[in-house]
């Protein structure tokens, strides 16, 4: 009897034992189960991948266009305007040296408050049957309307129809297309301007700043004054006339210079004016 209790509470033990093991054994392998977690290897894969496209792609260069440097504002907008000139002489037969020398006039080379914030360059009233814009400006009387445009080329074609279909106007293309002298002066004749100088002043502006080429530009005639001469070291304004035979006061008009100061490099027109 004694025996068998003893074999009873061995086998108790060890089962507990067995069981107890089981149980732990059970519990650290749902642990690791549990706690054990993947890491995410696809997402720091593609991080390095993009990071790396990123650095190797070449920085983009930005060119910047480098301005133009105009002696004056005068030159300035010549040069912004002579191509629509030149296509609304071919287009109405008005020369190019015309147009410019009103528009450099009328709007201070493109500083005048109706230009600058009307886009008017000629100068043209509102007049009768006008239905665009409209600014108020004093001229010959106060707060005068005067047209305004929504851009700039719409004023010089509006230019070109103000003088081509006004019957005052038309003794203008009975004129050559390069007498620039006669269109000036029929101009003030037919009303287009009050200021009794209004022809000298156009002549003087177109003179001073040869708009006959771009007349001939357009009609496809030689200009001889278009030669020209590149300062260098030593040049001085009285040299270059003595060795062109050219006035020195011619010299400057010829080029719109307004000193006698020169620099190497500089282009100047070398041929004298067209004569009368």
């Amino acid at each position: 009897m004694y025996v068998m209790k003893r074999k009873n509470k061995l086998i108790e033990r060890y089962t507990g034992f067995f069981l107890m093991s089981f149980i732990l054994l059970s519990c650290g392998t749902s642990k690791k189960i549990v706690t054990k977690k993947s890491k995410n290897t696809s997402s720091t894969t593609i991080t390095k991948v993009e990071k790396r496209k990123k650095e190797a792609q070449p920085e983009e260069v930005v060119i910047k266009d480098t301005p133009e440097v105009y002696a004056n504002p005068t030159e300035e907008y010549i040069a912004i305007y002579s191509d629509i000139a030149q296509d609304e002489m071919r287009s109405y037969g008005i020369p190019a040296s015309i147009t410019l020398a009103q528009g450099v006039l009328e709007s201070g080379s493109g500083k005048g408050r109706l230009s600058s914030e009307a886009n008017n360059h000629f100068g043209i009233k509102c007049h009768s049957g006008w239905k665009g814009g409209r600014i108020y400006h004093d001229d010959d009387k106060a707060q005068e309307c005067f047209r305004k445009y929504k851009n700039s080329k719409y004023s010089f074609r509006d230019h070109s129809l103000f003088l081509k279909e006004r019957k005052r106007y038309s003794k203008l293309f009975l004129l050559q297309k390069d007498d620039y002298k006669g269109w000036a002066k029929e101009l003030r004749a037919a009303g287009y301007a009050t200021d009794r100088k209004y022809p000298q002043k156009l002549i003087s502006i177109i003179e001073r700043y040869q708009l006959y080429r771009f007349d001939a530009e357009v009609l496809g005639t030689d200009l001889s004054v278009n030669d020209k001469h590149t300062v260098g070291a030593g040049d001085t304004l009285y040299s270059l006339s003595k060795h062109y035979k050219i006035p020195v006061e011619e010299l400057k008009a010829l080029n719109g210079l307004e000193s006698n100061d020169l620099f190497v490099g500089q282009v100047l027109f070398i041929k004298p004016l067209p004569k009368d």
